[in-house]
């Protein structure tokens, strides 16, 4: 596994979540991030040898220099990793972990039934295929 990427694994069967990625594809200007749908082999085994239990997670997923993070720690540190203006996201990190949490956890718990649910899995075109794992 090439590791001088950060990868994100994200639910690929959720409108918003596969919408966010390719947010962060397109800002994604010094190619920092490579991508995997939770539902794929790769994440499987990513999440494997992570030790991570993946059965109804509601998050996304980074995993930066062998450290995993979930949750608004992981949504945060994606956007900050886009530079400049996006950098400004990590004045979140003032709030509580529980905080920003309990607001992350709110929209997961409600993404599908707001932004409705893929009848599969998100596949990447030709131009996107090389930054997913």
């Amino acid at each position: 596994m090439n590791t001088e990427h950060d990868i994100i694994l994200f639910d690929g069967d959720c409108n918003f979540c596969t919408g966010w990625v390719l947010w962060v594809i397109k800002r994604d200007k010094k190619d920092r991030y490579r991508f995997s749908a939770l539902q794929t082999t790769a994440a499987q085994q990513l999440i494997s040898r992570q030790n991570l239990k993946w059965e109804g997670m509601e998050s996304v997923i980074l995993i930066s220099n062998g450290i995993v993070y979930s949750k608004s720690d992981a949504a945060l540190r994606i956007a900050s990793g886009l530079g400049g203006i996006y950098k400004a996201a990590s004045v979140c990190f003032i709030f509580p972990g529980g905080v920003r949490n309990f607001v992350y956890d709110f929209i997961a718990k409600r993404r599908y039934s707001w932004f409705g649910k893929r009848d599969q899995c998100f596949v990447p075109d030709e131009k996107l295929k090389g930054r997913f794992l």
